[in-house]
């Protein structure tokens, strides 16, 4: 009995390492295609317009409610000890240092990365990687590395809209609607706002995309077979795409801030 117990908790830590082993080896894998030319610029182009541009409309719309929330949340607190003038640094660094990077993530995995990887099993799955390889293409170089360049430049961007129109949503929140004067929102936003939590900010984005694209493309590549396979790999993709970037915005923070 001990014995089994040994080989079933051994077969399951070793099919883990394995696996950690092999998403280790494909990002490394699809970096280095940035040594190697020819980059396809193209592909860049079209998968920002699909990751970038179509999730403009959701960024500006999420971002917006949110300082909306944050601003109403904020300043009936700070009301009570007398500290409605701090309404615009606080909704300036949640966002900046925290909201703005985390849920512009979120949703850019849940509308874009969720194709990424339905598209990339799909196409495993009628057997186009297997034909671009007989063709001696490399398909990560197609698939792979265009997505995460574009991933990397498209929630970097997203993040700052996200950030912008969600500032922006406090403002109307707090200054239309409460009544707090605009000159004191924005002054003291640029008191308060250093350029730390810009960085901070940035780096968020930059290392999120990274992140989501690498996972969603992974879990495409390595996808089960048939329609099952595809639709299992797109929820563990999501799934563990957000999870990822939860964990890894906790240990950002930590070094960071």
């Amino acid at each position: 009995m001990f014995v089994r117990l040994t080989l079933w908790l051994g077969g399951i830590g070793t099919f883990h390492i394995r696996r950690v082993g092999r998403s280790g080896i494909f990002l490394i894998e699809s970096l280095a295609c940035l040594l190697t030319p020819p980059i396809k610029w193209g592909r860049i182009a079209r998968r920002i317009q699909f990751i970038g541009w179509q999730s403009t409309g959701l960024i500006c719309l999420t971002g917006a409610f949110t300082g909306m929330v944050l601003a109403l949340q904020g300043y009936n607190t700070l009301k009570r000890v007398g500290s409605e003038a701090l309404l615009g640094p606080l909704v300036a660094l949640s966002l900046i240092r925290e909201l703005g990077p985390v849920l512009a993530a979120l949703l850019v995995t849940g509308r874009a990365g969720s194709a990424l990887t339905a598209e990339i099993s799909i196409m495993r799955n009628n057997e186009q990687v297997d034909a671009m390889k007989l063709m001696g293409l490399n398909p990560l170089r197609y698939l792979v590395f265009p997505a995460m360049v574009a991933g990397v430049i498209s929630l970097t961007i997203l993040t700052w809209i996200f950030d912008v129109t969600g500032i922006f949503g406090g403002y109307l929140i707090g200054v239309k609607l409460l009544g707090l004067p605009s000159g004191t929102y924005f002054g003291e936003i640029s008191r308060y706002l250093e350029m730390d939590d810009i960085v901070g900010g940035i780096y968020k984005s930059l290392s999120f995309g990274l992140i989501m694209t690498w996972i969603c493309c992974y879990k495409g590549y390595y996808t089960g077979i048939g329609a099952e396979g595809a639709s299992k790999a797109t929820t563990q993709a999501v799934v563990t795409t957000s999870v990822f970037i939860l964990i890894w915005d906790f240990f950002v923070t930590t070094v960071i801030f």
